[in-house]
């Protein structure tokens, strides 16, 4: 089982560096690796060692990142959360918005920069890298989406 915990303490610091909570970032792991696909949240509290408020936080997060949906088991008393159905390609196509963010944020800085050659450089650099991968990104989730395992077609 330490293997296990170590696994979803890892995944909690590497979705948070992604920006979600280190409480979300576990949960991720959790329902990873849960052969039940799935866990409510007081269940996941007891597990994580979180307080009940922590947790509706980062469940919100999660389901509002469009990482995990709440669903109710049939006869089931409490809801459950799982992981989305392709949950990476999703998180993905969330991150792509930045694409565009960072490439405005380039060209704010070319606005102001004046004629500073290293200044100039850098920014764009910054701007035609955040382009190229705004414009070829979605090409490569698409892609992804007709091969990836159980996708009609593969």
């Amino acid at each position: 089982m330490a293997g296990v915990e170590e696994f979803v303490e890892s995944a909690g610091l590497y979705f948070e560096r992604l920006g979600l909570s280190r409480t979300a970032g576990r949960v991720v792991g959790v329902l990873l690796v849960d052969p039940d696909d799935s866990g409510d949240a007081p269940g996941l509290c007891e597990r994580l060692g979180v307080a009940k408020s922590s947790m509706s936080v980062a469940l919100g997060q999660l389901e509002r990142g469009g990482l995990v949906e709440r669903f109710r088991p049939p006869r089931g008393r409490r809801d459950h959360y799982r992981l989305t159905e392709d949950v990476f390609g999703r998180a993905f196509r969330a991150k792509m918005a930045e694409f565009s963010a960072f490439a405005q944020l380039a060209e704010q800085g070319l606005a102001v920069v004046g004629d500073s050659p290293k200044s100039r450089a850098r920014l764009e650099l910054m701007r035609d890298m955040y382009g190229f991968m705004g414009r070829e990104f979605p090409k490569l989730l698409d892609e992804w989406d007709r091969r990836r395992p159980g996708a009609q077609g593969s």
